[in-house]
């Protein structure tokens, strides 16, 4: 195997081979995220119990994230992003056998834990693979990664289900992650760690309140949308798909933006209202509904959620500063998962009782919240200048 240390840390095989299985990961990620939850439906499970299925995946992929520090450390960067990598792709194919609730439930567990150990592994061998000088090139192709499958697949899972059939997409969602694995050997030069015996930072909660708040309930409106649309839109031939699409390229371009607007003006700390607004803009697209509307509404919420997830994990680490990177980013990928299920779980509730406008509208009026929370506690202002480790 070749050793990236002898070769450009960009343009080494390991760091290749790493975003390779990132993508092959998020592909299985992608593809069932929306997929999974119209499975539960047909087995008899309502907007509730079809959203649990993401909440369920979000739960256990926040708790293997509390963990996966010490993992690192003790197993190493590349087995445990194998490891990952394995758990959300093997169980896929068992969905297949029954799509009652209960089964459903564990296997969306099983890959959550997978999720959890992909994520935060996959952002950490950027630091380990690639020298500092070239960590925001290298953050960028992973972010490349991660975002790519998600533009392809979030709509292409819904599609490819209607056209070949739920057991496909289960089997395409296995292989993807198992082939990452594969690759993972060829995977040289990351380091093992020893956690550190000193005292880890104190939080900065006032600073660090208004990022997080932003992303939760960012994070919540798009896991509502991501979830819910292809049940709350039957019948929409393409406007689902292309809703989907939208909001995960809106999610992209947004944070391409929220980049330049933090780097280039130093806007640091100042995006994450004008964010929420326009995710809260688009969830009331959603309310109205509407093909267009539909389409539109979905984009803007991906756009606005795409600038907060730049802008919060810029203004995290100066909160934090440099003895705390790794807390914050910690944080920041739980914030942006445990939102993404509470929006499943909290959308369904209100969508069981109510209906799916209901649903969207409550996301919406939390957003409204958080602008309030960022207006009374702002975020301290970042310089400008790229942060690593992002992993969106």
């Amino acid at each position: 195997m070749i050793n990236p240390s002898s070769t450009p840390g960009i343009r080494s095989a390991a760091f290749r081979l790493m975003l390779t299985t990132t993508a092959l990961s998020f592909s299985s990620y992608s593809l069932l995220l929306p997929v999974v939850p119209l499975w539960a439906e047909r087995g008899g499970s309502g907007a509730l119990g079809s959203g649990a299925t993401t909440a369920v995946l979000m739960a256990t992929t926040v708790g293997t994230q509390l963990a996966v520090p010490w993992l690192l450390a003790r197993v190493g960067h590349r087995w445990v992003l194998a490891a990952g990598a394995l758990l959300l792709g093997l169980p896929s194919p068992f969905f297949t056998p029954s799509p009652d609730l209960a089964p459903v439930l564990v296997l969306s567990g099983i890959r959550g834990i997978g999720f959890g150990l992909v994520t935060v592994a996959g952002s950490a061998l950027i630091a380990e693979l690639v020298p500092r000088e070239q960590h925001g090139r290298a953050t960028g192709y992973y972010g490349l990664a991660v975002g790519l499958p998600q533009i392809a697949l979030y709509g292409g899972g819904v599609a490819m289900a209607d056209a070949f059939g739920f057991p496909a997409v289960f089997l395409v969602a296995g292989l993807a992650p198992v082939l990452g694995a594969l690759a993972v050997p060829g995977i040289r030069g990351a380091r093992r760690r020893v956690p550190s015996r000193t005292r880890s930072p104190r939080p900065p909660v006032r600073s660090s309140a208004a990022p997080l708040v932003a992303m939760l309930t960012c994070a919540v409106a798009q896991g509502g949308i991501i979830t819910f649309l292809p049940l709350a839109v039957p019948g929409g031939g393409l406007v689902v798909p292309a809703a989907l699409l939208a909001t995960a390229a809106g999610a992209m371009l947004g944070r391409l933006a929220g980049g330049e607007l933090v780097d280039r003006l130093g806007w640091g700390g100042r995006l994450l209202v004008p964010g929420m607004l326009l995710a809260a803009a688009g969830l009331a697209a959603e309310v109205l509904g509407g093909d267009v509307l539909v389409v539109a509404g979905a984009a803007v919420v991906g756009f606005g959620f795409g600038i907060v997830q730049n802008d919060s994990l810029t203004t995290l680490f100066t909160a934090f500063g440099a003895a705390g990177y790794g807390v914050a980013s910690a944080l920041w990928n739980i914030a942006f998962d445990a939102g993404t299920g509470v929006g499943a779980l909290g959308i369904g509730a209100v969508a069981d009782g109510f209906g799916y406008p209901a649903g969207f509208a409550s996301a919406a009026a939390l957003l409204g919240v958080g602008v309030v929370v960022a207006l009374l506690v702002p975020a301290r202002r970042t310089r400008a200048g790229r942060v690593p480790g992002s992993r969106s």
